[in-house]
């Protein structure tokens, strides 16, 4: 008998980039992982599109163990200080119980100062972006769209499909072959790869 994953938790905050995550979290939801949105409590939050969101859960009531992967878009409060420093508390928990953790552009930011990002490799907007957190990771630093390594995901904020494609395969929803073709329709407008999706189903 089959049994539905356990869910994936987006962090919304206000600020949130709204174009950062949709394409994981559409294509886990059309896989089958429900989608819970956690905020710091459960007011409702307004991206940066203007989109108001009522979050699910309060960050304090999130498990790991309740989890399949915790995602946290980029917002203009990752650079203005501390207040989102909770969410990548939350990272550590995570990461340090085996769950997977995204993060894309400013979150970056909010992992290096966590120290999430010394020993990992990653990726963020561009490299000195990071430098002011003091982080101790630069070296680890990869100048591409979007890495994983070991449980943890980093992108930066013009790679949305290269974010989503690396989750897709961390979480083991699609094989490789249907993952790449979907990172080359939806990345590069490859029309040959829709046929692959189609006869996988996932079209």
């Amino acid at each position: 008998m089959s049994t539905s994953p356990k869910p994936v938790h987006l962090a919304v905050y206000d600020t949130l980039a709204d174009w950062e995550t949709g394409h994981a979290t559409a294509q886990l939801a059309r896989a089958g992982y429900g989608i819970r949105t956690v905020g710091a409590g459960t007011a409702e939050v307004t991206s940066v599109g203007g989109l108001h969101i009522r979050p699910d859960t309060a960050l304090d009531d999130v498990r790991p163990e309740d989890a399949s992967l915790l995602i946290l878009p980029g917002a203009d409060f990752w650079d203005a200080g501390d207040d989102l420093a909770p969410f990548a508390r939350k990272a550590r928990e995570f990461l340090d119980a085996g769950v997977p953790v995204a993060a894309i552009c400013g979150a970056t930011l909010g992992l290096a100062r966590e120290g999430l990002l010394d020993d990992r490799d990653h990726t963020s907007a561009v490299s000195f972006y990071l430098l002011p957190s003091g982080y101790a990771g630069g070296a680890r630093y990869v100048d591409t769209d979007a890495v994983t390594d070991g449980n943890l995901v980093t992108a930066g904020p013009t790679e949305p499909v290269a974010f989503a494609r690396e989750i897709l395969a961390l979480l083991g929803v699609y094989d490789d072959e249907v993952v790449d073709a979907w990172y080359r329709l939806f990345h590069d407008s490859d029309t040959e790869a829709y046929g692959v999706l189609a006869k996988a189903g996932v079209a």
